[in-house]
């Protein structure tokens, strides 16, 4: 009962902040209005905020910036020793820096290393804090791009990069997390520049707990879709997650902008109907995948497990099978990343649960922005599957789906499985990924397989049996979020330019509605279809064996 009052609590606060927070976000990103200290920022960049930006100009912009953003926090972490509150910690390794720096800006945050034993204050606060606001705010960024792409008829501009940018970060993420910041402390999250607090053990020896600026980090940790936790432990941790009702507030965050973002979308195209049905898809397959994750851990039949009542090896008391369940299945649902009990620790089914959420393409309801652009993608494979069915050409939102629109939404469709499956093949292929595993057979399968999901679909969350400290998986997981993060990024932004060139066609008698459950049946049918059609033999070795046995 009390897991499902938790379910309730979680569902009404979501479904009070809807309208309001999804209009407001509507209303940021088609204010023609700057505040002052938008055209402040404007001025020292050097951008003109009401010149609008061919898709291919976007672009570039989206891999400038991240590509600036990269060598800066690269540097940051190299040139740690020279910076104040290092706390003594030193330069962070070449292979951690590279692989970190790329994982914080593709909004991953997968962490190889223990960060109160490798990250001082300042980069912590001045680089892992930042990518978490700017990072969210390029993929709200994209989002709105394609958006933009279907709301207007006959342009050749989707918007301003520069201004998404700035407008998501200024207006959204900041005022967000500072309230949630606050509620966090006020909960009992840990708010301290100390290195940490000496206490005397129970034997009489002594030891340090290590301390951080964790509530303002956990804040837009969470509400960024980040999931890069200031302690090792992530938000297991008791200084990031305190109790029960830190724990709801931060599944809260994370699933905030991603369901609200769809009421953002409807208001833009002018047809809320739109928005409602995409909500209705991310809710159902999230529901589904929480019944799945929750029955499995409860239900585990090894002998402690029945001892005990239900799966608890791996997660906290003070959260339970059902908070846990339900941080789990959010977290992998999004690409938030962060946990509050081990993965690895899950039943076959339950890890196997947590997985399929990723291998979904994380639209349940996804991250901030990604999880849009998506299920949108998705939207226009479901419209050309139909389109093909009955010998029409397919359109979605007034605009045909042709060649140029396909072949986009192919693209950014297939980059996520093309970068997973070679790349967990390729581990599996190397003498040296035994060695690092804990488990051996499904379950180190399994954990490999997880390795470069959570990699290719920018989560960050991690099975933890797998030592991935290598210089192969330090640089093939970097390079699995780079392609995860930017081909389908680029595939949405050139896919946007083309929407936004057409002219809107009129509906006729022939065209298929898009706001009934009939296309709402059928766009949750194709998300699950493509992940099993894409997954299912790799699954079947892993978590699938693994249950089974």
């Amino acid at each position: 009962m009390a897991g499902l009052l938790q379910v309730v609590l979680l569902l009404v606060a979501l479904a009070v902040v809807y309208r309001p927070l999804g209009d407001h976000m509507a209303r940021v990103y088609s204010d023609e209005k700057h505040w002052r200290v938008e055209a402040f920022l404007y001025r020292i960049v050097r951008v003109e905020p009401k010149t609008g930006q061919h898709w291919k100009t976007y672009a570039s912009a989206v891999l400038g910036f991240s590509a600036v953003s990269v060598i800066f926090l690269f540097l940051l972490q190299r040139l740690q020793s020279l910076l104040p509150l290092d706390l003594g910690r030193g330069p962070v390794p070449t292979g951690i820096a590279f692989n970190t720096a790329i994982s914080f800006v593709t909004n991953t945050n997968w962490q190889s290393y223990v960060p109160e034993a490798v990250m001082g204050h300042t980069v912590q606060m001045a680089g892992l804090t930042v990518q978490n606001f700017l990072s969210a705010a390029v993929g709200m960024a994209v989002a709105m791009g394609l958006v933009r792409g279907f709301a207007r008829s006959g342009a050749d501009r989707i918007g301003n990069f520069w201004v998404d940018l700035v407008r998501g970060t200024v207006r959204i993420l900041v005022p967000l997390a500072f309230v949630s910041a606050i509620v966090l402390v006020g909960l009992g999250v840990v708010m301290s520049l100390k290195s940490g607090v000496d206490v005397v053990n129970p034997d009489g020896s002594q030891s340090t707990i290590a301390l951080a600026p964790a509530a303002s980090q956990e804040a837009i940790k969470q509400l960024g879709t980040n999931g890069g936790g200031v302690f090792n432990a992530n938000s297991a941790h008791p200084f990031e997650n305190p109790g029960a009702w830190s724990n709801l507030v931060e599944i809260f965050l994370i699933l905030l902008i991603p369901v609200c973002l769809t009421r953002t979308f409807g208001t833009l195209v002018g047809n809320r109907r739109q928005g409602y049905v995409l909500l209705s898809v991310m809710g159902v397959l999230w529901s589904a995948m929480l019944a799945v994750i929750w029955w499995a851990e409860a239900h585990q039949h090894g002998t402690a497990a029945l001892l005990a009542g239900g799966g608890l090896e791996g997660k906290e008391q003070r959260f339970g099978i059902a908070g846990s369940a339900l941080f789990a299945n959010s977290t992998t649902g999004t690409s938030t990343g962060a946990v509050n009990a081990m993965h690895d620790s899950f039943s076959g089914l339950g890890g196997g649960g947590a997985l399929l959420n990723m291998l979904f393409g994380e639209m349940t309801p996804g991250g901030v922005g990604s999880g849009l652009y998506s299920i949108l993608i998705m939207a226009m494979i479901a419209m050309f599957l139909a389109g093909l069915m009955v010998g029409r050409t397919p359109e979605y939102l007034g605009k045909k789906l042709g060649k140029r629109e396909v072949t986009c939404a192919a693209i950014a469709m297939l980059a996520m499985p093309t970068v997973v499956l070679l790349g967990a093949g390729a581990a599996l292929l190397l003498p040296g990924t035994a060695a690092a595993l804990n488990n051996p057979g499904a379950h180190g399968l399994s954990e490999v397989l997880y390795a470069y999901a959570s990699a290719g679909n920018n989560n960050g969350s991690a099975f933890a049996g797998i030592t991935v400290t290598s210089d192969w998986f330090q640089t093939s997981l970097g390079l699995c979020m780079l392609f995860g993060r930017f081909v389908p990024i680029l595939a949405v932004l050139c896919l946007a330019g083309s929407l936004a060139e057409q002219r809107k066609v009129p509906q006729t008698a022939g065209t298929l509605p898009t706001t009934g459950p009939l296309f709402a049946t059928m766009l949750g049918g194709t998300v699950v279809l493509v992940a099993a059609l894409t997954f299912v033999p790799a699954l079947a070795l892993g978590p699938i064996a693994e249950a089974l046995a």
